[in-house]
């Protein structure tokens, strides 16, 4: 019951910042540089035919006289019901060019964070494990020199090294799994860093509680008493912090797909500001935010079967 209460009042807290988000989206557009009705009407007609009587019917049909707060409750009202409006950029709906592109984001998202947990949490361990050896100087220098190092930089070695020279992998373009291996290796290694980091420290304090020094008093392996017994206390805030390196991930995504060429939110999102499609940006910008936070109420509902304290109301108590 605890647990149902706790996952409920998240998702209320997330539904307001989505709220929140469709706010600032709306208005931060219509703040920047160039007028909305302006933008729309050089898109349609073009720079040679673009007169005030055009862009003045443009915003009379688009409804752009209207008050701000009035434009915002319309488009709201759209949005609930699925009508982000039309690109500039390509003549389509807004809807329909998200929904092309977006399960290519997602998936290189979720490739990044595999690769990162896949490479974090052993590594964490392992130094928890081997603390103040050399093994654990070693990882750990490593990880600091992947957390330095830019993800489209990254994205640029790995396309000489395993693109250009060895020809192992394609540099451009999406449809395979082959695709997907070096943008996901370019933003998956640089969060190992911080996740293995955070593995680390927890582990460390879970290795010195009481029950750890019962199991080695009773002549547990090391192995044992890492796997079975420390790194699933440990795993709890790593968990928490998930939420955080998605919604990182889904914003290097707009780097390392306009660099591998991949047909996601990324590259669909610096194409709109290239062209100034302040319909479609609103839209991107959306999706990321809805994304992110959809995410982080499924890492809430995780964090909290991991957790008994969330379960016994004990967790709310202590804070």
């Amino acid at each position: 019951m605890e647990l149902v209460k706790h996952s409920a009042r998240r998702i209320l807290s997330m539904l307001m910042v989505a709220l929140g988000v469709t706010v600032l989206s709306f208005l931060l557009i219509r703040v920047a540089p160039g007028e909305p009705a302006h933008m729309i009407a050089q898109a349609r007609y073009g720079d040679e035919n673009l007169t005030d009587e055009l862009v003045e019917k443009v915003r009379v049909e688009e409804k752009l006289y209207k008050p701000i707060y009035e434009q915002y409750f319309s488009w709201l009202k759209a949005l609930i019901h699925g009508d982000m409006g039309e690109s500039i950029l390509t003549g389509k709906s807004v809807a329909y060019e998200i929904k092309s592109s977006l399960p290519t984001t997602i998936k290189l998202s979720i490739c990044a964070m595999l690769v990162s947990l896949l490479l974090a949490i052993p590594l964490g361990a392992a130094t928890a494990a081997y603390y103040g050896k050399p093994t654990d100087r070693i990882i750990t220098f490593g990880s600091m020199l992947c957390e330095s190092i830019p993800c489209f930089w990254l994205a640029l070695i790995l396309i000489i090294c395993f693109a250009v020279k060895l020809h192992w992998l394609p540099a451009f373009g999406g449809g395979s799994v082959k695709h997907m291996i070096l943008p996901a290796l370019s933003l998956g290694i640089g969060m190992t860093a911080i996740t293995m980091r955070l593995t680390r420290a927890n582990m460390l304090e879970t290795l010195s509680q009481d029950y750890i020094k019962t199991a080695k008093g009773k002549g547990l392996r090391k192995s044992s008493i890492v796997m079975c017994h420390a790194l699933k206390n440990a795993l709890i805030p790593v968990v928490t912090m998930l939420g955080l390196q998605f919604a990182h991930l889904m914003e290097g995504t707009v780097v390392v797909e306009s660099i591998f060429g991949l047909p996601g939110m990324g590259k669909l999102l610096v194409d709109a500001i290239f062209a100034r499609d302040y319909q479609l940006i609103q839209g991107c910008v959306l999706s990321f935010a809805f994304v992110v936070v959809i995410i982080n109420i499924v890492l809430e509902i995780i964090y909290g079967l991991i957790d008994p304290r969330i379960k016994t109301g004990r967790r709310g108590s202590n804070d």
